[in-house]
């Protein structure tokens, strides 16, 4: 008999180097989640990510086990990187911090292609050079 779910919930961390420290611990520890054993398999998971920004989608049961499900980073996280400026314009749509080209775009749909809800790479594409331009990133090549 499948168990039964008592919560479901997401959160982010930075891969392979999560802590029980705030803000992770306090989230984990108000849906019956035990803090260490999470941490421990979180880390195993996403050990090659190495500080990256990761999702997670925490499922947990009623007799207090856990399942986790690691999502790809966040597009804004990637697009930054690929940019490589520490944060998103201030004034969208005067103010320019980076330029990546749609090739860099279809990369990040590559490794995103999972978590998206397109048909082809290069429509997936296209959305993160939307969320690029939403940024204050700019997009040569389209």
């Amino acid at each position: 008999m499948a168990k039964k779910i008592t919560t479901q919930f997401k959160l982010m961390a930075p891969g392979g180097q999560a802590t029980p420290a705030p803000p992770l611990g306090p989230v984990l520890g108000a849906n019956g989640v035990n803090p260490g054993q999470f941490i421990t398999q979180f880390n195993d998971a996403t050990r090659e990510l190495n500080g990256k920004l990761v999702g997670c989608v925490v499922t947990v049961f009623e007799d207090r086990s856990f399942e986790l499900e690691i999502k790809s980073s966040p597009a804004s996280t990637l697009i930054m990187e690929k940019a490589k400026v520490k944060k998103g314009a201030s004034e969208i749509g005067s103010e320019i911090v980076g330029t990546i080209s749609f090739d860099d775009c279809r990369d990040i749909a590559r490794e995103k292609f999972a978590d998206m809800n397109a048909f082809e790479v290069d429509a997936a594409a296209r959305t993160i050079a939307g969320t690029a331009r939403s940024m204050g990133v700019a997009v040569e090549g389209i």
